[in-house]
């Protein structure tokens, strides 16, 4: 079966198939929505009592509940001051060190940290022997993605690429999968250095989306660069929201080497939440409450 889905993934039209399913998200035709929702929520079990809307003739359309925002008190905020807080619901993918200029995947496959900050060697140089984390988001998990630390945006980098499947199979089996995916890079300036967000594109995500941008992806531009620090200066404190997903994927994040640590617990496959310290930075900063 795992070879199938793995030759299935090499011969669909991604982006076709991604857009078809975009545009079944966003009807508004009360039926078909209603129906679409109350499926999911029955497959992945989707837990509404957490969120501000709580049935599903209340959402406008599917994606207005997959983007679903929740109860205010859902996701506590870690609020230790050198805590790096998880930015996600999901699953840890895998999380560790930069290596030699690899970051791993799985099961002794890794991807270049330059391809997947787009072959911006001068970029990939502030993280060379840093910290990675890759955060996985099933279809049941939350998909708004939020500040682990408090930073202000430098640029922005929209990447096309494929449109693979992250989930587990995928990431075991296709090489260099996230620095292939069409992805959205986010360049913070933090109190403890530059920190890097991506957001990965797969198989059916109808489209990624940031607070400061609006739609970025699907697009029909090249590899394309914002730059911000330009602009009037654009901060999200730790545990804002700074994108989402519609329909699920994966985010990457990204810190330089020598100012902080993972949280020793953390392994693959451990389920994680928003606002969960994942690592400490090595100096305490009062800025980042």
């Amino acid at each position: 079966m795992k070879t199938l889905f793995i030759f299935f993934q090499h011969i669909v039209p991604h982006h076709f198939l991604s857009r078809c399913v975009g545009m079944l998200a966003a009807s508004k035709i009360a039926f078909l929505k209603n129906l679409l929702i109350r499926l999911f929520i029955k497959k992945y079990q989707v837990n509404l009592a957490e969120a501000e809307i709580k049935s599903a003739e209340e959402f406008s359309c599917f994606n207005d509940f997959f983007t679903r925002k929740l109860e205010a008190d859902a996701r506590p905020i870690n609020s230790q001051a050198n805590a790096i807080i998880c930015p996600v619901d999901g699953t840890v993918s895998a999380i560790g060190d930069i290596e030699i200029e690899q970051i791993f995947q799985a099961k002794g496959k890794s991807f270049s940290l330059s391809a997947l900050l787009g072959g911006d060697q001068k970029l990939s140089d502030k993280f060379h022997g840093g910290k990675f984390a890759t955060l996985y988001l099933s279809p049941r998990d939350y998909h708004r993605i939020h500040m682990p630390l408090t930073g202000t945006l430098e640029e922005m980098i929209y990447i096309p690429g494929k449109l693979f499947s992250v989930n587990q199979t995928t990431t075991e089996n296709i090489d260099e999968l996230f620095a292939k995916n069409e992805r959205v890079v986010c360049i913070f300036n933090t109190d403890i250095g530059p920190m890097a967000v991506i957001l990965v594109g797969a198989m059916i995500v109808a489209s990624i989306e940031t607070v400061w941008a609006g739609q970025v992806a699907p697009s029909k531009l090249k590899k394309h660069v914002e730059h911000y620090h330009e602009h009037a200066p654009i901060t999200i404190r730790r545990g804002e929201e700074m994108g989402r997903f519609k329909l699920g994927s994966t985010a990457i994040v990204l810190l330089p080497a020598n100012i902080m640590s993972w949280d020793a617990s953390l392994q693959a496959a451990n389920s994680i939440q928003l606002g969960q310290k994942i690592g400490e930075s090595v100096q305490v900063n009062e800025s980042q409450n």
